[in-house]
This record gives C-alpha cells, structure tokens and sequence, in this order.
C-alpha cells in the first residue's frame, strides 16, 4: 500500500513538474542550439551587406562633412539621418546610420559598402536569458529551473516498473546517458 502511494506521488510529481518544465525547456533547447553554433553564425543579429562603386568622381566635400556623407548615401539610395562619421584612417571614411547601419568608404577603391544589422526577433530575446545576462532574479529563476529538470531526471526514472523501468531496459538507458558526456570529458578534458 505504501509503494503504490509513493509511486502515485512520483507520478503526480514528475507529471506536472514536466508540464510546469515544458516552456522553459523548449526555449532553453532552442537557444541552446542557436548560441552553440556562433561560429557559423551570429544568434542574435542577421547582417546584410552591398557594395557599390562610387563611378566618376567622389562626392564634393571633405570626406567626414555631412555634404560628403549625404552624397555617398545618394548614391546608395539610403534615407535617413545619421549619427556621425568617423575616419579610422586617412583611406577609410565610415558613415553610421540612425538604426544601426554603417556604411564604409573606401575612398582609394572608390566603393561603399552598407552594412544593415537587425535584431533575429524572439532568438535575440531568448539567447539573452539563457546566457543569463540579466543576472539578478533571473539566475535564481534559472536555479529553480535547473533544480526542477534534476527533480524531473529523478522522478523519470521511478515512473516504469518491471522491464521498461529502472530495473530493466532503463538502467541501460541511463547508464547510456552518464556515458555519453563521461566520454566527451575523456576526449576533451
């Protein structure tokens, strides 16, 4: 009477614990898959860049005066105010945008080059709690979290009896489970 009461409650635990857990884990493996693919590509931002020649001349003015800067972006077909130039030498002029776009000049290659940056709605967002940039109350949340999946883990494995359970097929399955990354540290570690 006692063991089926326990399991009940396992089951109940494990049960809504799982449902409470889902969100969260569905958007931590999403993150998790985008941030651990950041040498292929950026998670948070999506660039776009095009290059154009400046033909003829190049735009009246001293580079870095906003008549210069103004004709570059004519040429470029891009309206909009911009937050100032900089010249990091005397062969490069860079133009930045209100809303995060630049655009270098190559004055000896006579081209220009607009990079437009925008944020990847919702991926940017997530990334930003599962790295925990927020600190503060988030970490304790992400605690919270990590206790629950580990509470999940736990009851998981007491859910199935006979065959298909711990005793059975699941000690094999979970033995498979602390394998894999018991492995990896021996490759890697």
């Amino acid at each position: 009477m006692a063991g089926s009461r326990w399991r009940r409650w396992n089951a109940a635990i494990h049960r809504d614990l799982g449902y409470v857990c889902a969100g969260l884990t569905i958007v931590y493996a999403v993150s998790g898959v985008a941030v651990n693919h950041t040498a292929d590509w950026n998670p948070n931002y999506r660039t776009t860049e095009r290059t154009v020649a400046l033909d003829g001349d190049l735009p009246a003015g001293e580079p870095g005066s906003a008549a210069f800067a103004a004709s570059v972006l004519d040429r470029l077909g891009v309206a909009g105010p911009t937050r100032g130039t900089f010249r990091p030498n005397p062969a490069t002029l860079q133009i930045f945008l209100e809303g995060g776009a630049t655009v270098t000049v190559d004055l000896a290659a006579r081209t220009a080059a607009l990079e437009v940056v925008r944020d990847r709605p919702g991926l940017r967002q997530v990334n930003f709690l599962h790295l925990n940039h927020p600190k503060k109350l988030w970490t304790w949340m992400a605690d919270l979290y990590a206790v629950a999946l580990a509470l999940l883990a736990v009851t998981g494995l007491f859910v199935l009896r006979g065959r298909n359970g711990i005793t059975g097929r699941g000690a094999w399955l979970t033995a498979a489970g602390i394998a894999v990354p018991a492995l990896f540290l021996l490759v890697y570690f």
